[in-house]
């Protein structure tokens, strides 16, 4: 991974630039009006890009960039706030003050609805294994405008930590939250916008029952899954699937 510009770089977007380049440990260079795909040529590597209004990554051998936008959580959270339910707080059973880790960042999405169904009195942690990834979605977190009050409030009170989730887990104290939410890549491919996005970034290990048996120790009430209707997962580990008629994914939940 290399960092530059956008093609016309003000004194601020370079001033952003170098302090990605700082915070990521990654080399900086100069765009010199070459296109991304001569850089990316040149230099046979992803390429985080600085522009005036936002971050984002060119992977090698993909045509579109990966940048942090709320996408589906801003309908979803304008529905939860006109006091309509969504499927993963019935899953979660999330309400104001609770806490929750989700262990599978990805674009923030569920973490978004999570931070908005448990309020400034709740605590929302979030990991993500890619440490390129969780940078870009951190920053979008801390600095996308919604236009929604609720909404940005809640984006800015996820703490985002760069980090196996498993290790995370490791090191938690018993009973730390009142949930603990797995979203892993999917055993059977389905094709969706948000997943496509970060398909080549996201991290492919598997649920273990080390995994499993460490988040029964950290959740206090259930734990939570999102995955394929056909996934091996549910039946694997016990859990108890919500299922949906024609639905490409279930959610489903161990209660502790």
């Amino acid at each position: 991974m290399i960092v530059t510009t956008s093609l016309r770089p003000t004194d601020d977007i370079i001033a952003r630039a170098r302090i990605v380049s700082l915070d990521l440990d990654l080399p900086i260079i100069k765009r010199e009006k070459e296109s991304i795909s001569t850089i990316q040529n040149q230099y046979q590597s992803d390429i985080f890009v600085v522009a005036a209004n936002r971050l984002s990554i060119h992977q090698l051998g993909t045509d579109k960039p990966t940048f942090f936008h709320p996408s589906s959580a801003m309908f979803r959270v304008k529905r939860i706030l006109r006091g309509e339910s969504d499927l993963f707080l019935q899953a979660t059973k999330l309400t104001s003050g609770m806490s929750i880790l989700d262990c599978t960042l990805g674009l923030a999405s569920d973490s978004i609805v999570s931070s908005v169904a448990i309020g400034k009195f709740g605590k929302i942690v979030s990991t993500e294994g890619n440490r390129f990834l969780a940078y870009l979605v951190s920053e979008g977190l801390s600095n996308w405008d919604s236009g929604l009050p609720e909404m940005n409030e809640a984006m800015r009170q996820i703490s985002v930590f760069s980090i196996d989730h498993l290790e995370y887990l490791r090191n938690e104290k018993e009973n730390a939250f009142d949930v603990v939410y797995f979203d892993p890549m999917f055993e059977s491919k389905i094709d969706s916008e948000g997943i496509n996005a970060i398909r080549k970034m996201a991290i492919y290990r598997s649920l273990d029952e080390e995994t499993i048996e460490e988040a029964k120790r950290v959740a206090k009430k259930r734990i939570v899954l999102k995955d394929h209707w056909q996934s091996t997962r549910f039946d694997r580990f016990n859990f108890n699937v919500y299922k949906r008629v024609t639905a490409q994914f279930h959610y489903a939940s161990i209660e502790l």
